[in-house]
């Protein structure tokens, strides 16, 4: 099974790709982690994105999209994937059909979890971090013990204006590819509202398995 995983930040889509993965035994592709191992190896490939990520240049579509179909390639791929952070764009979205359509190989499904803004805001801007041990709390979901509550802090990347800031980037750029996928019949959307547990059964149910 070929599919392809979107939701807003903070969806936990993270969590969901793993449960989904490890299902259905398919490989979890993510574009972030795919140029950092690319660097870290030094590919032809890698050594071309490094480049552009040692200037602080975003990492060209064509340059992506050679690193996706060299991956989707790859023996572990053969029986499906999951594709996570990628596409970004509807300009990646084509780029990403026309260059599949050489390979012989669809996209089965794009998986689309829902949550509300509001939500999304609530879930980032509450979460905490222990330094010393790393364990992540939510100030209403998941609180600090009284005893450590007053060394946990908040990351930048909860500050409510960066979660705000990439909520509109996501509806900005990611959210153009629903309608286009629509249109190939692809997309099947999941509320993200609820525990980790409802969310799965929802995705689990779509990709019928059990």
């Amino acid at each position: 099974m070929r599919i392809i995983l979107i939701g807003p930040p903070g969806s936990g889509k993270g969590t969901q790709a793993k449960r989904i993965v490890d299902k259905l035994n398919i490989p979890h592709i993510s574009s972030g982690d795919m140029l950092r191992e690319a660097v870290s190896n030094e590919t032809p490939l890698g050594k071309e994105v490094k480049s552009y990520m040692t200037k602080g240049a975003l990492v060209p579509d064509n340059l992506v999209i050679k690193m996706m179909v060299e991956r989707i390639g790859q023996p572990d791929a053969r029986s499906g994937f999951l594709l996570d952070g990628f596409p970004r764009t509807l300009t990646q979205s084509e780029a990403l059909d026309k260059a599949l359509l050489t390979t012989n190989v669809r996209i089965d499904y794009v998986l689309l979890i829902k949550v509300p803004d509001e939500e999304i805001i609530e879930r980032n801007t509450g979460r905490r971090i222990d330094l010393k041990t790393g364990q992540i709390y939510h100030l209403k979901f998941d609180p600090p013990p009284a005893e450590i509550a007053s060394r946990v802090i908040q990351r930048d990347d909860d500050l409510e204006e960066t979660v705000k800031y990439r909520l509109e980037k996501y509806h900005a750029d990611t959210e153009p590819l629903i309608p286009y996928y629509e249109k190939q019949d692809l997309v099947r959307k999941v509320s993200g509202v609820g525990s980790l547990e409802e969310v799965k059964e929802r995705l689990f149910k779509i990709l019928v398995v059990s």
